[in-house]
């Protein structure tokens, strides 16, 4: 078994906002794959389900934290644990300042730019995860960043948003194979980013 994992932050409050992308992330896959329906588990909401790859059925728990962000690592544990899933066989889908609005960049442990999910996770399973990094763009000033991760998308950037969520469910089947670097070119090619560029300077 596979273990996926979006972040955000549980509540109806937070559900548009770019830090929920992982969630979006997960919704689409879930939904898209025929997963089971969501109930309550691991400190989270699970849906189970398989993804065809290669003329086989991959088994695959997709899993959404509902501790917010800064405990995302307890859940992710606890499913690790209760499955005894390998931490190589995990997937963590996050939101991304440093990369533009729908740029999707595949990444294998390493450092985690300051992301308080990804902080937690590698304090309670380890850093050799898989990352899907979800180019949210950057508001342009460090102390904009906090309110900007917190406000929804907004309704002129809810296009690419389903496009990008569409597309990273579309190519799940690469995924489901372990094929990162073919994954990241496929949601590439099905959802191209849109213009939009880092605001780093404004």
């Amino acid at each position: 078994m596979l273990l996926w994992v979006g972040l955000g932050n549980p509540g109806d409050k937070y559900a548009g906002n770019r830090h929920n992308i992982g969630f979006m992330a997960m919704d689409a896959i879930a939904s898209m794959h025929g997963f089971s329906p969501e109930k309550a588990k691991f400190k989270g909401l699970v849906r189970e389900g398989t993804v065809t790859a290669d003329s086989r059925p991959v088994k695959i728990l997709v899993l959404k934290p509902m501790t917010f962000m800064n405990e995302s690592g307890r859940a992710v544990q606890q499913a690790m644990q209760f499955y005894k899933i390998p931490l190589d066989k995990v997937v963590v889908f996050h939101d991304e300042l440093d990369l533009a609005p729908g740029k999707f960049r595949m990444k294998f442990g390493g450092g985690i730019a300051g992301h308080n999910g990804l902080r937690s996770i590698r304090q309670h399973v380890g850093e050799n995860f898989h990352r899907a990094r979800l180019g949210i763009g950057h508001p342009g000033a460090k102390n904009k960043v906090h309110s900007y991760v917190l406000s929804d998308f907004a309704k002129d950037e809810q296009n690419w948003v389903d496009d990008f969520t569409d597309a990273l469910a579309r190519a799940a089947d690469l995924l489901a194979m372990q094929e990162s670097d073919k994954y990241q070119t496929k949601v590439d090619l099905l959802a191209p980013p849109p213009d939009a560029k880092p605001r780093r300077n404004s």
